[in-house]
């Protein structure tokens, strides 16, 4: 396991500090509650490896024995992001089971979802596939072979808490969720974060002004890689700022700019919206209607669109019009709404996809960008 400085962050000057999910905690918690369990020792600091490489070393709280079973909890630290759920304790109660292995199931304060479109099926706790990965690892490092644990995830005040957050939104109820692609809290300090936005463009624009691919997030940039096989040195993840950086690509003489994101981000954008977090707008359902319409929905899809809870239950909604080249349509209306703003001068081709379908449509400049690219791609890996 590899440890390193990972406290703290430099943006442009200014120091932030980092912090861990809740599925790190979750991790550790059921780690050092499992550990305490077969050992019989207190464990008061209980060391992760994250999926970025971080090894964390938490402080274990809340230690209790009853009969055959132990429980303890992880502090979240959110470190300098405006995260909701930051200082909330994360418990894990293991008891042991007759079966060997470890089974992990959620108890108060994890919500469950109960609408299709998410990571996690209808009907199961909102503990993530990565999160969840953490905690069958971690834990299973410490569970003596041959043996079996069953760890209860909870939350104590997480159906309150989850009332502050978009889960009633999303069709998860009864509490917060388990999240975390990386493990690690990175600080969202807008400002900061442009000008490294920013400094990253610049970079490459001079370097190489002939083309740049804009992704909303990890997930767009793992279309981008690993379904696009485009060059990761290419590659900025632009969070909401789309106007921001498509200005940049501006200033700095971009020539072709491709937008990749999930379709549920990316409309936004077919609607002139260019700071796309949803506390700025979300217009989706309003996006998604209007194309409908044109495409011949009636009023019954249209409302069963306005009832569901997210772009990828709309878009098995949609699905049902049996339009070809429907979201090659969606993508193309991306891309000219993002050429108008920049005035005309800069190309721009667009790639949708959704969580559940992978890559569901782009439009001809996307096309006639990676057609081209794939003869001369050599030119631009380093």
């Amino acid at each position: 396991m590899e440890e390193r400085n990972w406290e703290y962050t430099l943006r442009r000057g200014q120091r932030l500090r980092r912090g861990y999910t809740t599925g790190s905690c979750a991790a550790a918690a059921a780690k050092a509650a499992t550990a305490m369990l077969f050992s019989g020792k207190k464990i008061e600091e209980i060391s992760i490896q994250t999926p970025a490489g971080i090894l964390l070393k938490l402080p274990v709280r809340n230690i209790s024995r009853s009969g055959l079973e132990v429980s303890c909890s992880v502090r979240k630290d959110a470190g300098d992001d405006p995260d909701i759920t930051g200082g909330i304790d994360v418990f894990a109660r293991a008891t042991e089971k007759e079966s060997t292995g470890v089974e992990v199931a959620a108890g108060e304060g994890i919500g469950v979802v109960t609408r299709p479109g998410l990571q996690v099926e209808v009907g199961k706790s909102a503990i993530n596939p990565v999160p969840m990965a953490m905690i069958l690892r971690e834990t299973g490092q410490v569970l003596p072979p041959g043996r079996g644990v069953r760890v209860v995830i909870s939350i104590p005040g997480g159906e309150e808490l989850a009332q502050k957050t978009f889960n009633p939104r999303l069709g998860i109820c009864g509490g917060l969720s388990i999240l975390g692609t990386t493990g690690i809290v990175e600080p969202m300090s807008d400002e900061a974060f442009k000008e490294t936005l920013a400094l990253e463009m610049r970079v490459i624009a001079a370097g190489d002004p002939e083309f740049i691919v804009l992704v909303p997030g990890n997930h767009g940039k793992e279309i981008a890689l690993r379904k696009l096989y485009l060059p990761e040195n290419r590659i900025i993840k632009m969070s909401n700022f789309v106007g921001f950086m498509l200005d940049k690509c501006g200033e700095h003489g971009i020539k072709r700019i491709l937008l990749v994101g999930h379709i549920g981000k990316l409309l936004k954008v077919a609607a002139g919206i260019f700071h796309t977090h949803s506390r700025v707008a979300d217009a989706r359902f309003e996006v998604f209607a209007a194309h409908a319409c044109l495409l011949g929905a009636d009023r019954a899809l249209i409302e069963e669109m306005r009832c569901s809870s997210s772009t990828e239950e709309m878009v098995e909604i949609l699905d049902t019009l049996q339009v070809e080249g429907l979201y090659d349509l969606f993508a193309a209306r991306v891309s000219s709404r993002a050429e108008e703003y920049l005035y005309n001068r800069i190309p721009v081709g667009t790639v949708l996809f959704s969580l559940q379908k992978g890559i569901l449509g782009m439009d001809g400049g996307a096309k006639l960008f990676l057609e081209e690219f794939s003869w001369k791609k050599s030119s631009f890996w380093v």
